[in-house]
């Protein structure tokens, strides 16, 4: 495409706008478009446009393609207001909170222990004083999860941990009711901690809590508000990332306040990352690629439980699977279960799809890329966007072409291409969406652990690191059954004395592997 040429810029949704170098456009009126632009290309870029329906059909996260830029306007540049005048908010169009609404009311149907434990800790208000910096994926189902947080007596002040995982019409829904979140789908690196800064540093409101999903919260209240970081009484984190961070302030010496580990939690890692990614992997590589599975050759960068729960369902369409690991109980795991384990190296020319979901950084470097055939498709679970050295692929010599939201062919100078989507950052809540039966497991775990840490006495929790305790573990699901009409079995007194445990519980000691 020449560089004079009109080119076809096509928005989701399926409206198409003429983006004109030289005709029927002054040079004044051009400049300011154009630099907003140039400025949102990172190198080399191409646009391709889509039918409406092409749109329509993998618009990432609403489905409806409402989640996309509507205008090249920065939120930050906007004024918005609620309807009832609250303007404490900054996301993409207030306008939306309609549509926002009906993707949480239809959450909500889903998602029956968080409303369950809303529903009998309201008249408590076990929150009552709670100001919460939130951080986490943006979406119908952390709605969800907020609106219980202030149902239980809490304040709070959201924002993003990913960049394109959030549904821009559940903002404008919570904005509406007069909560205050920053956040849009398409946040710039500079936007992003912005949005962070203005959850933290807020006008007579200091936090007390902090629920993060990656770390990048506490990080930047510890970085830049040590003072306030300090008056915190408790973090509850649900990444691997997240968690990662805050054993190695543990181990520093600068994690100065009580932090939960919900990712380490039952009710987590077994649901939210096994049952949830298996479903969850299909569905956005389907809605984002049209992709064939059977027969394809897969390799899955890591095998704990979000590889797991990839290798199932990729396994049940007919893939050929192989797994990377360093774990060596891990890799006899990936063994028993009928997938060979390989260097990456060894299999990287001849693979469809690379999937990574280990937590760490550098998994897929550029000499990996270099040598993947011509149409591989590559992409990342975990929930930091280091895994995929896309830094590297930024170079004068590759193209970057726009093919649908979040999905990008990078080209090289002989013509082969490959697939990444989401930029290497989280697929699954880039692509697609999760289902929110399990996402009410996690929140529910998550709202524990918050009241856990806000009403514990003091002395109960020294600054360190501590696992939710096996008995909240136990309730989260105990709040779910009742949606398969399951019907637990209760021990006797007797056989409840034969194992030495309590009949209400915890039924399983602390390093009980499930």
């Amino acid at each position: 495409m020449s560089d004079d040429a009109p080119k076809q810029v096509t928005f989701e949704g399926g409206l198409k706008a003429e983006e004109e170098a030289t005709v029927g456009v002054s040079a004044t009126a051009a400049a300011p478009r154009d630099a907003r632009v140039a400025s949102r290309n990172r190198n080399r870029y191409r646009s391709r446009s889509l039918s409406a329906s092409s749109n329509d059909s993998y618009s990432s996260a609403s489905y409806t393609g409402s989640s996309s830029d509507e205008d090249d306007v920065s939120p930050r540049e906007k004024t918005q207001a609620a309807a009832d005048g609250f303007s404490d908010f900054c996301i993409r169009n207030i306008q939306q909170a309609a549509f926002g609404r009906r993707e949480i009311e239809i959450a909500e149907q889903e998602m029956p222990g968080i409303m369950a434990l809303r529903r009998r800790a309201a008249d408590d208000k076990p929150l009552r004083g709670a100001k919460v910096v939130g951080c986490t994926h943006i979406n119908a189902q952390t709605a969800v999860l907020v609106e219980t947080l202030i149902s239980l007596g809490a304040s709070v002040r959201w924002a993003a941990c990913n960049i394109y995982s959030t549904q821009n019409e559940v903002t404008a829904a919570l904005a509406e009711k007069g909560i205050s979140v920053f956040a849009w789908r398409g946040e710039t690196e500079d936007d992003f901690w912005w949005c962070i800064d203005k959850c933290i540093n807020a006008e007579n409101w200091q936090p007390n809590m902090i629920l993060d999903d990656g770390g990048d919260a506490t990080h930047l209240m510890l970085k830049k508000f040590p003072a306030m970081f300090k008056l915190i009484r408790g973090i509850v984190e649900e990444s691997v990332t997240g968690v990662h961070r805050l054993y190695q302030l543990s181990k520093q010496q600068k994690l100065c306040v009580p932090a939960m580990n919900v990712n380490d939690s039952v009710t987590k890692t077994k649901f939210d990352n096994l049952y949830s990614c298996r479903e969850s992997i299909i569905d956005s590589l389907k809605r984002s690629t049209d992709i064939m599975f059977g027969g394809k050759q897969v390799v899955v960068c890591g095998y704990g439980e979000v590889g797991k729960g990839c290798c199932q369902s990729l396994k049940g369409l007919g893939c050929v699977i192989s797994v990377c690991e360093v774990d060596p109980i891990c890799a006899l795991q990936a063994c028993m279960d009928g997938f060979r384990v390989v260097k990456l190296s060894e299999v990287i020319r001849h693979v469809d799809i690379v999937i990574s979901a280990t937590g760490n950084k550098n998994v897929v470097t550029r000499d990996h890329m270099d040598r993947m055939k011509n149409g591989a498709l590559l992409c990342n679970m975990g929930h930091s966007n280091t895994e995929i050295d896309v830094n590297s692929l930024r170079t004068p010599e590759l193209t970057w072409e726009k093919v649908r939201s979040s999905v990008d062919h990078i080209i090289w100078p002989d013509g082969k291409r490959i697939v990444l989507l989401a930029e290497g950052r989280l697929v699954n809540l880039t692509c697609s969406s999760v289902p929110s039966f399990v996402v009410s497991i996690s929140a529910a775990t998550q709202a524990l652990a918050l009241i856990e840490l806000f009403n514990a006495p003091a002395g109960r929790y020294k600054a360190d690191v501590y696992l939710l305790p096996k008995k909240m573990d136990e309730y989260v699901a105990s709040l779910h059954l009742p949606s398969f009409d399951a019907h637990l079995t209760e021990l006797t007194e007797e056989q409840a004395k034969y194992m030495g445990l309590n009949k209400a519980g915890p039924f399983k000691p602390n390093y009980y592997r499930y």
